[in-house]
């Protein structure tokens, strides 16, 4: 990728829509350069571009209009980012009580969530009582017996997560949709319509509706279209054997972005068309109502939104001449190459380079092998310790799953919008370890 004139679009879909590369080689995003950034902050750095993700959420509600957008916060959460999905007139989904604790103390409409987890606490199930949470996903026989064991006013909005047998063909660590795994109802063993019966059975709760995941990073049109008709087909059995019409039917997330240039990317419009169309078509052929649907974009909104920049701090070659370049990083920020094999890219930014490129392998600074940010990237070759790189795509499931592995302090993530910069989550510091270590 190359600069044109005084400043040029990065190519590709995998940077933020505000992403400049200007002809010096620096790279700006939300009209901020990100060596700047990183003299401010440091490296490790993530960075988010608050008018990308608030465009993402913007498109999401023009694809499905009176519909329900529900932000996947398992992707990424801060009282920042809650704000935002907030403001854009989202609904938001959590995961544990402190993902809750986060929503509420960023005052998110507690109607307009949705607890999630296939292994509720009695902590995580009391939080969302407490706050009166839009509806409680349930994901066992258990969870029903307890929530009905609990007298709670209003009575609790759930909905009953089936796995409806639709494979999305993704990765096997985030296949949700088969049966085989720990999410949800079976459709096939008759479990979804037996959790049913036992909601329905109990004065003290409320069935609102049918949920259902397939996965994450699915590109497949079909299997989308498959599960909405697999879960029409069970809100008319329910409606047959209960006479009930159950009101709504997430059909969940998991739509796939693109990582590196060339890869395909799920566009809201043609999912809008395909998954609106299909439950359409399947309640028209049940005679039954169109139930409001709810989707559950994440990573869809937030992961191109970031970008993570790093320092290079050695350059050498393995046993075979490869070279290598270690950065300041690694998988306790990006554990996703570790553990699914993620691929992405990466260019230096701040300076021009001397030369041609080459091609090299990104390891991380941590003590295991597998610390592998990208084997393929193609970098000048030139680079040296003291660059800069910046790694595109990197909003999703990065801050979420870091970890202080090797006692490596977190990094702070900085929204950028409108030539400005301010941060949302600080730098982990040495004593914020050692406040925790009381031993």
């Amino acid at each position: 990728m190359t600069a044109t004139g005084v400043r040029a679009r990065l190519a590709g879909t995998v940077w933020p829509g505000t992403a400049h590369l200007r002809a010096d080689g620096e790279l700006t995003v939300g009209g901020v350069p990100l060596t700047e950034l990183a003299r401010r902050y440091g490296t490790p750095l993530h960075v988010v571009d608050e008018e990308d993700v608030r465009r993402r959420c913007r498109a999401f509600l023009r694809a499905f209009p009176d519909q329900e957008v529900a932000y996947a916060g398992k992707a990424f959460l801060c009282r920042g980012m809650a704000r935002w999905i907030a403001e854009e007139g989202l609904s938001l989904d959590v995961c544990s009580a402190g993902e809750l604790a986060v929503a509420r103390a960023a005052g998110f409409p507690a109607e307009r969530i949705l607890m999630h987890g296939n292994a509720k606490t009695p902590g995580d199930l009391g939080a969302a009582l407490s706050y009166g949470v839009g509806r409680i996903v349930v994901d066992s026989f258990g969870e029903i017996t307890r929530l009905a064991a609990t007298v709670a006013s209003p009575r609790p909005r759930l909905l009953v997560r089936v796995t409806p047998g639709v494979d999305g063909h993704t990765h096997a660590a985030v296949t949700t949709g088969t049966d085989g795994q720990k999410f949800g109802f079976s459709l096939s063993s008759g479990a979804a319509a037996e959790a049913v019966r036992r909601v329905l059975g109990q004065r003290g709760l409320d069935l609102a509706g049918l949920h259902c995941h397939l996965g994450s990073q699915i590109t497949d049109l079909d299997a989308f279209d498959r599960a909405a008709r697999r879960m029409v087909a069970l809100l008319a059995a329910v409606r047959d054997e209960h006479g009930v019409t159950l009101p709504q039917l997430d059909l969940g997330g998991g739509f796939g972005i693109a990582y590196r240039a060339g890869e395909p990317d799920l566009d809201p419009g043609p999912l809008a068309e395909r998954m609106l169309g299909a439950a359409r078509a399947a309640c028209a052929e049940h005679r039954l109502p169109v139930p409001r649907i709810t989707i559950e974009p994440g990573r869809a909104i937030v992961a191109r939104a970031g970008v993570t920049v790093y320092r290079v701090v050695s350059v050498k070659r393995d046993a075979a001449g490869g070279p290598l370049v270690a950065v300041d990083g690694g998988m306790s920020d990006n554990p996703r190459p570790s553990l699914y094999g993620a691929r992405y890219s990466v260019r230096l930014i701040g300076r021009r380079a001397a030369g041609g490129d080459r091609v090299v392998t990104v390891v991380g600074r941590h003590c295991e092998a597998g610390d592998v940010l990208v084997r393929d990237a193609t970098l000048p070759a030139d680079v040296r310790p003291g660059d800069l790189l910046a790694m595109p795509c990197t909003g999703a499931y990065h801050h979420s799953m870091a970890s202080n592995y090797n006692l490596v302090g977190r990094p702070p993530v900085v929204a950028v919008r409108a030539g400005a910069a301010r941060p949302l989550v600080r730098r982990e510091t040495e004593e914020d370890l050692l406040r925790r270590d009381v031993g």
